[in-house]
């Protein structure tokens, strides 16, 4: 693998890797994010954490092929039973997962944190409760963007320890750092949504349901208010 050919979504996580970290990726898939890291300098050591045998697998080749394995520890476990004491890790990395198991596995393993450990998080769906799950348990988000590879939109979530802003369910909706921004890429993925959400609203009136969707018809109405609030509606 060279080094060099991250995907845009891996190579904007790993931007936010400081220098010098010892990162834990955690369901680290092949492991090509440690494997760059390492190979440029940014990080020394980490540990690559996969809960099934065959990514466990392609891992440990991607080490083995690039010669790393004495900077990267390769272990089967689940979530954060990867990390031992003596690793000394300063941050983790959760990369496609779901927002809801990104959080599950952070409240399931929270004894196994320092408390000091930088968390930078890529989930796959899921961002308001994973970003309420951070609010609620003492971290606050430094960091957000929304990026787009292909067809698909993906956000990154960074989040330390420190005394988290309260915020309203309508900014974790959206993510409170990204709806102050407001780029272009973030404009683009409500606009998908907002068009998607009312598709679905327009079946289920089609349907004839009784029982109304009360969850979808007011993310509608969130979006919808966001994109008009500064003329980012239209096209």
């Amino acid at each position: 693998m060279n080094p060099r050919q991250l995907s845009a979504r891996l190579e904007r996580v790993a931007a936010q890797v400081p220098a010098g970290a010892r990162l834990a990726d955690i369901g680290t898939d092949h492991g090509y994010l440690l494997v760059a890291l390492v190979k440029r300098g940014v990080i020394s050591a980490a540990v690559a954490g996969e809960v099934a045998l065959t990514p466990l697998r392609a891992v440990e080749r991607s080490v083995r092929e690039n010669g790393l394995g004495e900077q990267i520890a390769v272990r089967l476990a689940d979530g954060l039973a990867a990390i031992e004491p003596g690793d000394g890790i300063t941050a983790i990395s959760f990369c496609g997962m779901g927002g809801e198991t990104i959080r599950d596995i952070l409240a399931r393993d929270k004894g196994r944190l320092g408390g000091n450990e930088l968390l930078i998080l890529q989930p796959n769906g899921g961002e308001q409760p994973l970003r309420r799950w951070l609010m609620d348990n003492g971290y606050r988000i430094r960091h957000e963007e929304v990026l787009q590879e292909n067809r698909f939109f993906y956000e990154i979530i960074v989040a330390e320890p420190g005394e988290p802003r309260r915020h309203t369910d309508r900014a974790l909706y959206f993510g409170p750092l990204l709806v102050q921004e407001r780029s272009p890429v973030f404009v683009a993925k409500w606009r998908r949504l907002l068009r998607l959400k009312q598709q679905t609203l327009a079946g289920l009136a089609r349907a004839q349901r009784i029982v109304q969707d009360e969850e979808l018809e007011q993310q509608v109405r969130w979006i919808s208010e966001m994109l008009a609030s500064d003329g980012c509606a239209q096209a």
